[in-house]
């Protein structure tokens, strides 16, 4: 039975009972208060019942909501399958300490690159005026200096390190996927490349990082430290620091807001976001999507482990 008609069987049945129960109370009384006593009971009944029935369909609606997600995310759990491990902890403990300090980086110095922007001054006015901001945005650089030192150190002493930073080296493979990726947009080819463990996108995105961190460091230090510049270097040259200083501020920040943050967590495969950078896994799924050629080395590994395994 529909939903609205079950209802109204409802409501009759009840006004039924609601004129038995009312008849026996009024049948000693005159007839017109009789009837408005009548009236007015079954009113206030009636206001009963349909709050009732709200509330009961307000609770019967969230049931079905919260079992339809349940039923969603064990559909999503099952379709997901097995989660692999892609970061370790001392990589995502790295990415964590490099967002953290250019995030403070970018809220401190693009003020002073814009300063007659409304935003720019309740930014400064936030941090208690500009000789605090300083202070934050040189905490943010020596965040971001210890990342490059931790991750030099990471590259050359960990087994991981060394292999990812080989991995992430450009390779004339790289340009044939940007080519066959451009004929998938426009629809010439139906399958888009196939990457293995660092697509062409995620090297961009890591020697983007990388010259970005040379180029905002070295002149940073420059700046920090002028008068000591001055010493061996003429003023042209601190001059020449704040320009690429300026610009590849600018530049970094339209990368990450336009680029990265579209690729990691505003892609509509990904939105509202990831979490790798958090657990540093993905999901069987997103391997075949992503990086298919990684998922296979994984399998073809753990089989040949397996077949070594059985002849001990």
């Amino acid at each position: 039975m529909p939903e609205d008609d079950r209802k109204d069987a409802t409501r009759d049945a009840v006004a039924r009972e609601i004129d038995t129960a009312v008849d026996e109370q009024v049948s000693g009384l005159p007839p017109e208060q009789a009837e408005a006593l009548r009236e007015k009971i079954r009113l206030r009944v009636r206001d009963e019942i349909e709050r009732d029935l709200r509330a009961r369909t307000v609770s019967e609606r969230r049931e079905a909501a919260r079992l339809a997600r349940e039923a969603r995310k064990r559909e999503i759990h099952t379709e997901e399958g097995e989660t692999f491990l892609r970061f370790n902890r001392n990589f995502r403990f790295q990415h964590m300490v490099m967002f953290s300090s250019v995030i403070l980086l970018i809220i401190t110095g693009m003020p002073l690159k814009f300063p007659n922007f409304i935003l720019s001054r309740f930014v400064i006015n936030f941090w208690g005026g500009i000789q605090n901001s300083t202070i934050v945005h040189r905490i943010g650089a020596g965040m971001l200096i210890y990342f490059m030192v931790h991750h030099f150190l990471y590259t050359i002493l960990t087994r991981d390190g060394r292999r990812d930073f080989v991995l992430l080296l450009p390779k004339l493979g790289d340009a044939k996927d940007i080519a066959h990726n451009i004929r998938h947009f426009l629809g010439k080819v139906p399958d888009k490349p196939r990457f293995g463990r660092f697509s062409y996108i995620e090297k961009f995105d890591y020697w983007a990082v990388y010259w970005g961190c040379i180029i905002m460091i070295g002149s940073g230090l420059f700046l920090w430290f002028e008068t000591d510049v001055l010493r061996f270097l003429p003023k042209y040259s601190l001059d020449v620091a704040h320009e690429m200083h300026s610009d590849e501020a600018m530049l970094a920040t339209l990368a990450i807001v336009i680029w990265h943050f579209y690729n990691v967590h505003f892609n509509p495969d990904r939105f509202p976001g990831t979490l790798l950078w958090w657990h540093g896994r993905m999901s069987e799924h997103e391997m075949k999507e992503e990086h298919p050629l990684e998922l296979e080395e994984i399998v073809a590994r753990r089989a040949k482990q397996a077949v070594e395994g059985g002849n001990r």
